[in-house]
């Protein structure tokens, strides 16, 4: 038996914050590592202690092993919980934990090593006779070696990164005239994201459903599984929604699948916490994807639907207990559906934003729980991945889970960086969803340029109407001698405000005025009626749904029950917007310029790759718009950069010769 009374959580945001919640509960005392970036975190703020371990890129912080295990000793601590991500399934850093004295809460460092190499993984797998994907998964890496396995194979085929997972290094290829560009893709994600470029190439199950089974095994060679929960809902191969159990799952297909999970992990020696994930076809047979030697982010929904804490059980596990559960003792109640709340753009491809939180309303209510990491005044980093926060509900019924999340994410407000909430509305709203059959291809089948919806006349109409209330307030402060009454009064009856306002560079001009118990405001050929006030704010009768709103500095940020949306008031004087017809391409997020494609003076043609930008562990290229000849490289790889900062200028074809 181990023993220890104090633990370092080696993560950061929501998961540590989790961790630290329940080890506190347990009597422990608990140690938080922090970069500078996140100085003011609340997980640094929640823990007994909090050690600065780096400036902010996870290169030399999270990830940094020695750093790591310094700030555990220094600290005292007597065990580390690796949390999910960074160095959870490191092998390395499981042994540098065992070297320092210091208990590893997780399983052994083999098993870590073992499963997390898809190659050795699945050869693993074949040999304990769980059911595979028809793929590739040998040690020859050379090019025309891949490109005739995937030919033997059959297209399409996916290409995955062997050391990891989350989607990184990950690529479908429908066709052999593809191959060499996705490889080559891959591998240069794989290297940055693991620092390894090996793949393992397999059959593309086409609408497959993604269903991943808890795990769990104790020192005593007992091990059980929890169930299952379904992850279909993916963009970019990572999770946006999770659930369990599965709507596709009865019970003979549970007993199945649960039996194949558990014989997957007796075959490592596996202890501690572990997700065996499979993909599940219409016919009721499942393959082996991979499994993953760590607490999976979606856990809540295990723990709702069982009511055991899994991070008591890993905390038991690593001090040498039992796990002190037969398979027969676990019962599944009711369903849980989390939502995956990023600081993600749906309109630009689910690209991750970075910035200053200027609000953070979390959600509540029966049947709700909020994992986050996150508070208002906060800065999301460009450093680290864009997950802020969790929204899972409970319900007796799957249709009372989802329900109760769709009136949770409504009453959740985030202004700052664009998020995805209104995204994960729609989601919920699907009928598809509502019907329990998504597969693994629903997003891009239903969303597959992400979510761009204009805002409406009725929309503009409420930002107009805040920003006037808003300038009456600065007026009524400033004009301490005049009657309210008097406020926005003429002989010529009710003034009338011009205010030009721009979303996403769609201009629109609105004209307010003041009228007996409400605001009259014109856009376009549409008249609106704007009454009420605060919550209870309504726009041609119809409640607003006004949840918070912000106007500083001639920006006006909305969150309302449907839509969160931001808005700039241009003065009458003001540019329009050009950019678009500039030519400049600009980095459409903060990150690390890793390649410029092009020279000045090539042509290029719409949808020629000009540059890859590397964020929060992605890579994402960005593709000419049109036709045209490269006329100013303004940065080269390497370069930090900035949302909206010159990266080249494009000039029209035929401008050299004029």
């Amino acid at each position: 038996m181990s023993s220890f009374d104090t633990i370092l959580v080696a993560n950061r945001g929501e998961i540590a914050l989790r961790v630290m919640r329940t080890a506190r509960r347990m009597g422990l005392a608990c140690v938080a590592v922090y970069t500078e970036a996140d100085a003011t975190s609340p997980h640094a703020e929640f823990a007994d202690a909090a050690i600065c371990i780096g400036a902010g890129p996870a290169a030399d912080s999270y990830l940094s092993i020695g750093k790591v295990i310094a700030a555990a000793r220094e600290a005292g601590a007597g065990a580390v919980h690796p949390g999910y991500g960074f160095l959870s399934e490191n092998a390395d850093f499981a042994r540098a934990c065992a070297d320092a004295g210091l208990v590893f809460i997780g399983p052994s460092p083999e098993a870590i090593a073992l499963m997390g190499n898809k190659a050795a993984a699945k050869r693993r797998m074949i040999a304990a006779g769980v059911p595979c994907v028809p793929g590739y998964e040998g040690a020859d890496q050379a090019a025309d070696v891949l490109a005739a396995e995937a030919s033997r194979i059959g297209y399409p085929v996916m290409i995955k990164a062997a050391a990891g997972g989350g989607g990184k290094g990950m690529r479908l290829v429908p066709s052999a005239a593809d191959f060499s560009a996705a490889l080559e893709l891959a591998r240069r994600e794989a290297q940055a994201a693991f620092g390894s470029d090996e793949v393992i190439l397999e059959q593309a199950l086409m609408r497959p459903r993604h269903v991943e089974v808890q795990v769990f095994g104790d020192a005593h060679g007992h091990v059980i599984h929890l169930g299952e929960r379904d992850c279909s809902i993916q963009r970019r191969h990572q999770k946006v929604v999770e659930e369990a159990p599965s709507p596709a799952v009865d019970a003979a297909l549970r007993a199945r699948i649960g039996t194949a999970a558990v014989k997957a992990a007796q075959a490592i020696g596996f202890q501690g916490a572990g997700t065996v994930e499979f993909l599940l076809d219409g016919n009721g047979a499942f393959h082996f994807l991979e499994m993953n030697t760590r607490l999976q982010v979606e856990h809540p929904v295990t723990e709702m639907i069982t009511g055991l804490d899994l991070v008591e059980m890993q905390i038991r596990v690593a001090r040498g207990e039992a796990l002190g559960l037969e398979q027969d003792d676990v019962q599944m109640k009711g369903h849980a559906i989390e939502a995956r709340l990023y600081a993600e753009d749906p309109a630009q491809g689910f690209l991750p934003q970075a910035g200053r939180i200027a609000e953070w309303q979390p959600p509540c209510g029966d049947g709700i729980r909020v994992d986050d990491g996150i508070a208002s005044g906060q800065e999301v980093s460009a450093f680290y991945d864009p997950l802020l926060a969790k929204l899972t509900a409970h319900g007796r019924t799957r249709e009372e889970a989802r329900q109760r999340l769709l009136a949770a994410l409504q009453d959740c407000v985030l202004l700052g960086p664009v998020c995805n909430r209104d995204f994960l509305l729609e989601v919920l709203a699907h009928s598809e969803f509502a019907a329990g059959g998504a597969a693994t291809d629903f997003i891009p089948r239903h969303f597959p340029d992400g979510l761009d919806t204009p805002l409406s006349s009725t929309d503009f109409a409420l930002g107009a109407a805040l920003i006037y209330r808003a300038g009456q307030q600065r007026c009524a402060a400033a004009a301490g001698g005049v009657a309210p009454e008097l406020l926005g009064w003429s002989s010529q009856g009710g003034l009338q405000s011009a205010v030009r306002l721009n979303c996403n560079g769609a201009l629109q001009c609105l004209a307010v005025c003041e009228a007996p118990g409400q605001l009259n405001v014109a856009c376009g050929d549409r008249l609106h009626h704007v009454t009420g006030d605060g919550g209870g704010l309504r726009v041609d009768g119809r409640r607003a749904g006004l949840k918070c709103w912000r106007f500083q500095g001639g920006l006006l940020q909305v969150a309302t029950g449907t839509r969160i949306f931001t808005l700039t008031r241009q003065r009458a004087w003001a540019a329009g917007d050009t950019a678009g017809q500039s030519g400049q391409v600009v980095a459409p997020l903060h990150g690390v310029l890793r390649e410029v494609c092009v020279a000045v003076g090539d042509a290029v043609d719409a949808g020629s790759r000009l540059a890859v930008v590397e964020a929060m562990k992605m890579q994402h290229e960005i593709r000419a718009a049109g036709p045209g000849i490269v006329a100013l490289i303004a940065e080269h790889p390497g370069a930090q950069v900035q949302s909206g900062q010159l990266l080249l200028e494009i000039a029209p074809q035929g401008a050299a010769d004029t």
